[in-house]
């Protein structure tokens, strides 16, 4: 059975994070504008003949919005957690907490947070196949289960 594919990018969410546990200069707070590139799969086309239709993607822009657009990204064992938080209670920065803010674990993340939500919108049609999550024009990590 054929699988169509289709992709769906989101660019310049820029924000920061570090690396705690990095031995080199990762450890410190820098950012990038990244970027996510979804692929998404399914073995039947709706009679339009989309795999999935990128006008319903509202709710997944917004969700990336929250979790990108000028934030701060730290690890959830960061030992400067609290720190963070004080600073985010200050209006400093705007904190979001993540299991591991390297690009492949936040590729994950995000498709724990969209494959749900795809399957769910297209009654189990389509699915995510996999995430891409880029910093820069140099370096990305990709999630794909």
């Amino acid at each position: 059975m054929a699988i169509y594919q289709t992709i769906k990018t989101f660019d310049n969410f820029p924000c920061s994070h570090r690396q705690w546990q990095h031995e080199g200069h990762c450890r410190f707070i820098h950012g990038y504008s990244r970027s996510f590139k979804l692929t998404f799969g399914c073995h039947d086309l709706t009679e339009s003949g989309f795999g999935v239709d990128f006008g319903n993607f509202a709710e997944i822009k917004s969700w990336l919005y929250h979790w990108f657009d000028h934030t701060t990204l730290v690890n959830e064992d960061d030992p400067e957690v609290e720190l963070f938080r004080s600073l985010h209670d200050r209006q400093i920065i705007d904190l979001r907490v993540m299991p591991n803010v390297s690009m492949e674990r936040t590729a994950e993340f995000i498709f724990e947070y969209v494959d749900p939500w795809v399957r769910k919108q297209t009654n189990d049609r389509a699915f995510l196949v996999e995430v891409e999550c880029r910093e820069n024009d140099k370096n990305a990590g990709i999630y794909r289960p």
